[in-house]
């Protein structure tokens, strides 16, 4: 009998999935191989306990202060201040200088006349901005709103061009502000000369690495100047940082720092950070990259920075970049020419005489030709 589409609508066709197969006795079931699975998971997947460093630059160590050079004694080649002097190159890379004869109404001259720079309008120490292309200027990012904590930096040279320029912004002080910086250069300059020819005598001259060309730098010396603001903390490691990343921005042999009323003075390397109180009217000599390559790395290049606390004011100190006189430099290379080129002379034979030991072996050998022709 048909059944009608109606009937067949009410009784659907009741499709059921087949019976689960049974599971072979020596396999596990589905639910012992999930807590497995799980128990995997939760050891792979855990993320270990980290342990990191409060900061990512180690703390400083407090050091008794390097050792306090006279001039005079230095000139005068006392074996005992060499020997202080060369020891604390080679540990932390820096030492004092006291007695070294710059007069103290230039220094404050200088300062006094640099205190300008830093007033100059925000807009036009954009104009004169260090670059790649232009080595002197302010520094880029500093100074502005929002960062007057952070101290202003200005890059100072004998170019003609940072001349031109900054004639441009500060008519009015900039004559001035540079005659100053040229009288405090030229002493700077005199102090320079005589530390790295007594380093040279005593040290380098003996290193394997001596003879080896320095480069002076297109601009000669420079003069860093920072404006430094009142209250910054002086464990700041991202100015360290930054420090050491721009401390090879300018090739030197010394740098000559002025930080007259610093409460620290914080000497910066790949090794750590080392601080000390400096003395007062002391230039603080720390080693720059051309001395560590004369060295052979014995010598170690630092960074210096003077920290102010406490004060009441904003502070300005200098840093002064040297190298070795060309003058010093082309004497050196000069003699070395010349004495490699007399043991050269000694041991060459001239053209000539290769053409008359060349004729005597061929009368020689003709000789003993007929000889042995002729018996």
């Amino acid at each position: 009998m048909a059944m009608s589409p109606e009937h067949m609508s009410e009784n659907p066709i009741d499709f059921r999935a087949p019976p689960p197969s049974p599971i072979a006795s020596g396999r596990r079931s589905t639910v012992t191989n999930d807590d497995i699975l799980t128990e995997f998971l939760e050891h792979s997947l855990r993320v270990p306990d980290l342990v990191l460093p409060d900061k990512a630059f180690p703390r400083q160590k407090f050091i008794e202060s390097p050792p306090v050079i006279d001039l005079q004694s230095l000139v005068s080649k006392e074996s005992d201040s060499i020997t202080k002097i060369l020891d604390s190159l080679a540990g932390i890379g820096c030492f004092q200088l006291v007695n070294h004869k710059i007069p103290g109404e230039t220094i404050r001259a200088a300062l006094a006349a640099a205190t300008g720079v830093f007033w100059i309008p925000q807009e036009k120490k954009a104009v004169v901005t260090r670059s790649l292309e232009r080595p002197y200027g302010f520094e880029e990012g500093h100074g502005e709103e929002g960062e007057s904590d952070l101290s202003e930096e200005f890059v100072w040279c004998r170019d003609e061009g940072l001349k031109l320029e900054m004639e441009g912004i500060w008519p009015v002080g900039y004559s001035n502000f540079s005659q100053k910086m040229e009288t405090l250069l030229l002493d700077i300059e005199k102090v320079a000369e005589k530390i790295l020819v007594a380093l040279w005598e005593n040290s380098l001259r003996k290193s394997e690495y001596g003879n080896e060309m320095t480069q002076e730098q297109e601009v000669g010396s420079v003069c860093c100047l920072y404006k430094h603001s009142r209250n910054v903390p002086s464990d700041r490691w991202y100015d360290v940082i930054r420090m050491l990343i721009r401390g090879t921005d300018y090739s030197h042999a010394l740098c000559l720092h002025l930080c007259d009323g610093s409460s620290e003075f914080h000497v910066y390397s790949k090794k750590g950070w080392v601080s000390f109180t400096p003395e007062i009217d002391a230039l603080i000599i720390t080693v720059g990259d051309q001395i560590q390559a004369l060295s052979g790395g014995h010598y170690k290049h630092v960074i210096g920075r003077p920290i102010y606390q406490d004060e009441k004011e904003d502070s300005i100190s200098m840093a002064f970049l040297c190298s070795p006189p060309s003058s010093t430099t082309t004497t050196t290379t000069t003699t070395t020419t010349t004495s490699h080129s007399r043991t050269n002379k000694d041991k060459t034979i001239s053209l000539g005489q290769q053409a008359l030991a060349a004729l005597i072996l061929t009368l020689i050998y003709q000789l003993f030709v007929y000889i042995c022709k002729k018996f």
